[in-house]
């Protein structure tokens, strides 16, 4: 594959913009190599500045959940911009989009928009600490919630994939008040509250981790962690940015059947267009500001662009039943992969939620971030660069998550299937 473009365009990038991008994953640190550059998608395919073709399961990170460039919202996109690409006072489509979330998922009584999945995180610590009074914050090795300085603790994604689970720049007294735990050991939040009686402010999680790869919740990890907080009066927040709407109407929540109090959103409701929100319980999302004392803001918030494009992309997904397609494409995929894996006589760990999937290179089981550690990573590099040599691109990590959306076809995935044979045979 021709990459004269992409090189030199980072060559140029690397003068200007700090590691020549401009989030650290997209660097290609942790597989070796440059990135390329995209000059257009639609669909299942993404097309790079040098005219390559590559079928797609990154989908922007998860937005892209009806497949790249999808007409309805170009054209609802194209329809909100002529009347305005921002206004900073209320519009109709910010309320349309909060009453579809309030309705899709039974634990959100009230939705405030942001603009990002780590400005909602944010604010849901903020506003658990205002409700609670309280300053301390549990969460679990390998959990990403943005690049927020309490949550930038032994974290996921890009900090993990760079080697760098923390973060320079975080004050060790602020660091001091969140405390870690690894996923899936409920012994250890029970100590840890019992240590901090009536100083946890909240327990936050992604329900279903995807940002050290996939890691499913043992059986009654999840239970668990709603009784305990329930006991101890800590709020229990989940992170949903990367599953929420993807997994079903009601997110992972809905799939696992535990309800938090608070709820962090992103990715698929923004149509691919800077996006987020926290939703939760009437009562905690009163306290924050007009109505109570705990302070969030945002000029773009609810920015009319973004809101026209995630109420489209949801219409579609119910209207023509997204979900169960997805659940179809996903099995799909699962039935290939295996096939391959078991052709190519080696052990691996792959896992699966409805339109997400990891394989890790590692006979696994993958439990908590120790487990998917133990992954070879020199072969994860190998098989990824032979993928992306076959025109097929994956998250350039083996500590990230794959997607599937409705634009991939059957066809897609048996090309996939195959080249992933050839991939896993290099």
């Amino acid at each position: 594959m021709l990459q004269d473009r992409s090189k030199t365009l980072f060559a140029e990038a690397l003068r200007y913009i700090p590691g020549g991008v401009n989030s650290p994953v997209r660097a290609f640190r942790a597989v070796g190599g440059q990135p390329f550059f995209a000059e257009r998608a639609a669909g299942s395919k993404i097309y790079d500045v040098d005219g390559n073709e590559y079928i797609d399961y990154v989908c922007t990170w998860g937005p892209s959940i009806l497949g790249h460039a999808h007409p309805e919202v170009v054209q609802a996109v194209q329809e909100a911009a002529a009347r305005g690409t921002s206004f900073g006072i209320p519009n109709p489509a910010e309320v349309d989009l909060a009453r579809m979330i309030c309705e899709w998922v039974p634990s959100v009584e009230k939705v405030r928009m942001t603009n990002s999945g780590t400005e909602a995180t944010m604010t849901a610590i903020r506003l658990a600490r205002g409700f609670t009074g309280r300053d301390k914050i549990i969460k679990f090795e390998g959990c990403y919630h943005g690049h927020v300085d309490s949550l930038l603790v032994k974290a996921g994604s890009g900090a993990l994939t760079l080697g760098q689970p923390d973060s320079a720049g975080i004050p060790a007294a602020l660091a001091a008040l969140t405390i870690t735990c690894a996923f899936n050991d409920l012994n250890a939040v029970k100590q840890a509250l019992e240590a901090n009686r009536k100083e946890v402010a909240a327990i936050i999680l992604e329900p279903i981790p995807a940002n050290a790869g996939l890691m499913p919740p043992q059986p009654g990890f999840l239970e668990g962690l709603r009784q305990l907080a329930t006991e101890h009066g800590a709020v229990l927040i989940f992170d949903e940015v990367m599953t929420g709407f993807r997994l079903g109407k009601g997110g992972a929540q809905e799939l696992l059947g535990v309800r938090p109090d608070l709820s962090a959103f992103g990715k698929v409701i923004g149509g691919g267009l800077p996006v987020g929100a926290i939703g939760g319980k009437r009562e905690i999302m009163d306290c924050l500001a007009p109505l109570g004392p705990v302070y969030q803001a945002g000029t773009l918030s609810g920015n009319p662009l973004a809101m026209a494009a995630g109420l489209a992309q949801l219409r579609v997904l119910e209207r023509e039943k997204g979900f169960e397609r997805l659940e179809k494409l996903g099995a799909q995929l699962e039935k290939a992969i295996r096939e391959a894996l078991k052709a190519a006589g080696e052990s691996f760990c792959f896992l699966r939620y409805g339109s997400m999937f990891c394989l890790f290179f590692t006979a696994g089981p993958v439990h908590n971030l120790g487990d998917a550690k133990k992954s070879d990573l020199a072969r994860f590099n190998r098989f990824f660069h032979s993928l992306l040599s076959q025109g097929v691109y994956i998250a350039p990590s083996q500590f990230e998550t794959g997607f599937v959306s409705c634009a991939h076809s059957p066809a897609d995935i048996e090309t996939t299937a195959r080249k992933m044979t050839q991939a896993l045979q290099a």
